[in-house]
This record gives structure tokens, C-alpha cells and sequence, in this order.
């Protein structure tokens, strides 16, 4: 019975473990979240720890969503101010053209930044459900048990 105690135990940490691990962050989003080391993981419960890894990934999808609007914001300074060179007859074709620039650097730097958020929130997902089948196993395990014993 002690035997299988910790090898559920065993077991379960490295699930947690796993899910903590087996996608790693973009730097951005390491930044303001803090890390989680198998010491942290071996002090904790079982739920407790995979709310720890729930929680650090809402976080590095927070961040990476932040950063999607920033760059939305600056995209429609940039377009609000293109359209203005535009307008105004004023602007040389070089200011239009380093605008112009500017947008489409702007641009590609938002599409990784969906593609990172896209895949952040993959990764979230895939988390969410090898907890939630490793929860099931465990209650399955435990049942099993429970109904051995009796």
C-alpha cells in the first residue's frame, strides 16, 4: 500500500514536472512570470502544483496579449499618421516612405506576436488536459483502491 502511495506520488510530480517543462516560454513572457523548479513542485501538493503551472501559463498568455495591443496601438498611431503625410501635400516621399516602413516592420513584428500568442495558448491547452487525464487516472487509481480494500 506504501509502495503504491509513492508511486503514485512519484508519478503524479512528474506529470506536473512534464506539463511545467514541455513548452518552454518566449523571453518576453519569462520575464515578469516567475519560474517553477521541480524543488517548488516536490513542497506542494498535487493540486496545488498544477494550479502553479495553470497559473504561470494565464500569465505568459496575459503578457503576450498585452503586447499584441501595444503593437495595435502603435499601428494605428503609424496609419493615423501616414494618412496625414498623405493628406497634407506637406510630407516629402521619403517621410512617406519611412512611414511606410515602419508599418510594415510594425506588421510583421505583430504577426509573431499572434503566432506566439497562438501558440502560448496551445500550449495552455495542452497543459489543461494532461491535468485534467492525470486527475482522472489518479480518481481512477484511487477508486481502484478504495475497491480492492473492501
Amino acid at each position: 500500500m506504501k509502495n503504491i502511495k509513492k508511486a503514485i506520488a512519484a508519478s503524479a510530480f512528474a506529470a506536473v514536472a512534464a506539463v511545467a517543462v514541455a513548452a518552454p516560454a518566449s523571453a518576453d513572457s519569462i520575464s515578469s512570470v516567475s519560474p517553477i523548479n521541480y524543488q517548488s513542485l516536490q513542497s506542494m501538493d498535487l493540486e496545488s502544483a498544477l494550479m502553479a503551472v495553470q497559473e504561470q501559463r494565464a500569465q505568459q498568455l496575459k503578457d503576450q496579449l498585452n503586447s499584441v495591443r501595444e503593437r495595435n496601438v502603435q499601428s494605428a498611431i503609424l496609419n493615423s499618421q501616414l494618412a496625414d503625410a498623405q493628406n497634407n501635400g506637406t510630407s516629402t516621399p521619403q517621410d512617406i516612405a519611412n512611414l511606410q516602413a515602419q508599418i510594415d516592420a510594425l506588421n510583421n513584428a505583430q504577426q509573431m506576436d499572434m503566432l506566439r500568442l497562438q501558440s502560448l495558448s496551445n500550449k495552455r491547452n495542452e497543459a489543461f488536459d494532461l491535468m485534467t487525464n492525470f486527475m482522472k487516472k489518479m480518481q481512477d487509481s484511487r477508486s481502484s483502491i478504495i475497491g480492492n480494500m473492501r
